[in-house]
């Protein structure tokens, strides 16, 4: 029997629950909830882990189809069919708060966690990405913290020995308050192997496995849904400890495990620890679990039964095996010397009953715990940003044409957006495990898969900058431009999964901007097929009266039938023609250029067609399938002089590029404008024909702009005439550069 035990509204607010949720909650228990209960229910109803927000829109996403397995959020990541009885696991997760306060620390354990999801499917991560963003770096604090992400994000993967093969750095000075650290990984499972993250079967045993429990994290998935303050960045405590080495072995035994037939369930326990995963695994399979938490193993003394069941130290899994198999368990775990402890067993009750010191200290029906269960859903309200409007009323006439085009285009490739981030990647071990093909730097990623000639293709990408301008195509164009990039690498766009970065969620205008960059992404992503496989929401990423760009940030998987296809976007050769795959509509509204040079954050952004995107992505894709082009490259930040100038840059010694290009737009708009669906490519002449002849099949535009030289220059029109040498110094060696200031 639960001893009743007096609760104050003011201490269930305190836990970030309303009086309404308190009210529901003591409707749910049919009495006031204790303590503990109190701590269980604010982690799982916490905008962290309930999605109460956003559940709701989430749900008009494109989340079942094409080559999904499970659907969206049905287990710990997304898993997507390759044939051959393969299958990828992947998914993306924020640990934005955290990194603000601990930048290591943070980085590393959401480097940790979104690994445990992929490994607790049984799948073996063989690839690693993130998505990072700071604010200005002329602040000592904003390079601080990349420099100490950065550094947590190598540690932890290089120790794992899984491969950081690509991501994106931007910088805004709308970061500089919040950070942004979100952490992808992907891995490989068969079919047959696959693992999930339930509880069934009255009487079966349930194990934790993995490192002791502590202190550090407790209400973690609380803090990470709350504004950062100067209180919240005291509460270090919320931030996490990782241990590589443990999850490396933690990772072993558990890919030992899934292959076991007596396997029922295994389910990482990340935000909200034991909490999450008893009442998420039994909710998922109808069942109850009864835990002692006196079988927990702990590494701290004195620890009560709410810092047990809030924990969030790392490295830990929750295990529901058949019963009479708990001998063969131990032996593997043993094997790996890894703590395996019995704290449990499945129950046909439906609640989560935790004892503590022989007493039932909580009592819960695990489906009201849940999200899809009881867990709250809201409809908030919304309303267009003040902003808006004026923000999108910038015309051309309004800034004056440079004298100096040489200038401007060294300006932004040394610009911290554009420049090279050499300076992070070497960081990474982007090689280990000889399965690379296209490391970081490249417009997307390409992992080979060793257990067939397949390959997979991975890119990160969200401009802020557009989704703040125009929320709806700034989301369709997020989709559209990863879907790009992999296209350009030579593979198919599968699926995608998200990581949505937004404000206080109940300011309606900034729900506006969430809701109106859901939509943008669900119609982009039935457009171009690629379902919704999962993700993460991370709200109130603000300081004061200051959030950061609407930031849904995609990470789109593509599916290279055969390796040998991978593209590049260097030019290879001279003599060689180049030539766009789409029409150049340089749009100056959003642009990096704006932005940099004049000091504009001002749209409207260039307009984005979906059908016509689908069909420059499927001309390329086509035409590097037949051999016909040799580099592909999209236009992206920066425009069209950027594009070529990131192409010449990685080329061999000794190439150049002279353009000639027939235009109606204005010089700055030509070079510097950015446009959707544009596509430059290279290609002997020889097959320029047969490129011509597929675009007339698939009726897209195509114009032949100029050649690759052997003059070690770049010249383009009267505009511009540099030297590589210049564009190289610019391009590779002005991030480490600004981060070696003082």
């Amino acid at each position: 029997m639960i001893k009743e035990i007096q609760i104050d509204l003011n201490v269930a607010m305190e836990h970030g629950l309303s009086e309404d949720e308190f009210n529901k909650i003591i409707e749910i228990l049919g009495r006031e909830p204790n303590y503990v209960e109190l701590g269980i229910f604010s982690v799982m109803w916490s905008e962290h882990c309930s999605y109460k927000s956003s559940i709701k829109m989430l749900k008009t996403l494109p989340r079942e189809g094409g080559r999904l397995l499970v659907g969206a959020g049905e287990e710990n990541a997304g898993l997507v069919d390759l044939g051959d009885g393969l299958a990828t696991a992947f998914k993306i997760e924020s640990h934005n708060h955290p990194s603000a306060v601990e930048p290591y620390e943070g980085a590393a354990t959401g480097v940790g966690g979104i690994m445990r999801d992929v490994f607790t499917m049984g799948a073996r991560p063989i690839a690693s990405m993130n998505s990072l963003r700071f604010g200005s770096l002329e602040r000592a604090r904003n390079r601080f913290l990349l420099d100490h992400v950065v550094e947590g994000i190598a540690d932890y993967g290089n120790c794992l020995g899984i491969p950081t093969i690509g991501g994106e750095v931007v910088i805004e000075d709308s970061y500089s308050g919040n950070c942004l650290v979100n952490a992808m990984s992907l891995g490989i499972v068969h079919t047959d192997q696959v693992a999930s993250a339930i509880a069934e079967g009255e009487g079966n045993p349930v194990f934790i496995v993995g490192s002791k429990t502590g202190r550090d994290g407790i209400h973690g998935a609380t803090f990470a849904s709350v504004e950062l303050t100067e209180e919240t960045e005291s509460k270090r405590s919320n931030v996490q400890v990782g241990d590589p080495f443990t999850e490396k072995l933690l990772m072993e035994a558990s890919l030992e495990l899934a292959r076991k037939p007596w396997l029922v369930g295994m389910q990482d326990m990340g935000a909200a620890g034991i909490t999450c995963s008893c009442s998420e695994m039994s909710a998922k399979g109808k069942a109850g679990i009864k835990i002692d938490l006196d079988k927990v193993p702990l590494r701290e003394k004195g620890m009560n039964a709410y810092e047990i069941m809030l924990s969030e130290s790392q490295e830990r899994m929750l295990i529901v095996i058949r019963k009479g198999f708990e001998a063969e368990l131990t032996a593997i775990f043993d094997k790996w010397d890894l703590h395996c402890t019995e704290v449990g067993v499945v129950t046909n009750t439906g609640l989560l009953e935790v004892f503590h010191q022989g007493e039932l200290t909580a009592s819960i029906p695990a489906e009201e715990l849940v999200l899809g269960g009881g867990a709250p859903q809201y409809d908030m309200p919304v309303q267009e940003p003040a902003y808006f409007k004026e923000k999108n009323k910038f015309v051309l006439e309004s800034i004056t044409e440079p004298e100096d085009y040489n200038k401007i285009l060294l300006t932004l490739l040394s610009s911290p957006n554009i420049t090279s981030k050499q300076f992070v990647f070497r960081q990474y071990d982007s090689t280990v495990r000889s399965n690379t093909v296209q490391g970081p730097g490249g417009d997307a990623a390409v992992i080979r898969l060793k257990e067939n000639q397949q390959g997979l293709a991975i890119s990160t990408d969200c401009n802020g900058r557009y989704v703040y301008l125009n929320p709806r195509t700034g989301g369709q164009i997020a989709v559209a431009e990863s879907a790009r990039n992999v296209v350009c690498s030579g593979a198919e766009p599968i699926a995608i999964t998200n990581c949505l970065n937004f404000g206080n969620p109940q300011d309606p205008e900034i729900y506006w901007q969430f809701k109106e960059a859901v939509l943008g992404i669900g119609e982009a992503c039935r457009t171009l097929n690629t379902p919704v496989t999962g993700g993460n929401v991370s709200f109130y990423n603000e300081t004061g009266d200051s959030a950061v760009y609407p930031t849904p940030v995609i990470g789109m998987v593509g599916l290279l039938e055969n390796v040998d296809q991978n593209t590049t976007l260097e030019f290879k050769d001279d003599g060689d023609f180049i030539v766009t795959l789409g029409a150049i509509n340089g749009c100056l509204g959003g642009s990096e250029y704006l932005r940099t040079i004049h000091d504009k954050v001002e749209g409207p952004i260039p307009h984005l067609n979906l059908e016509l995107e689908m069909g420059i992505q499927e001309l390329c894709l086509e035409a590097i399938k037949k051999g016909i082009i040799k580099s592909a490259h999209d236009v992206s930040d920066g425009g069209l002089a950027v594009n070529i100038a990131e192409s010449l840059v990685h080329a061999k010694p000794g190439l150049g590029a002279q353009l000639d290009v027939v235009r109606k737009l204005r010089s700055d708009e030509l070079l510097f404008g950015e446009c959707q669906s544009l596509i430059v490519v290279s290609l002997e002449e020889s097959a320029l024909y047969e490129l011509i002849l597929l675009a007339q099949k698939l009726d897209m535009h195509t114009q032949t702009i100029g050649r690759v030289t052997n003059t070690n220059s770049m010249v383009i029109n009267d505009l511009i005439d540099i030297e590589r040498e210049r564009l190289s110094h610019a391009y590779f060696d002005s991030l480490e550069s600004i981060m070696e200031r003082n």
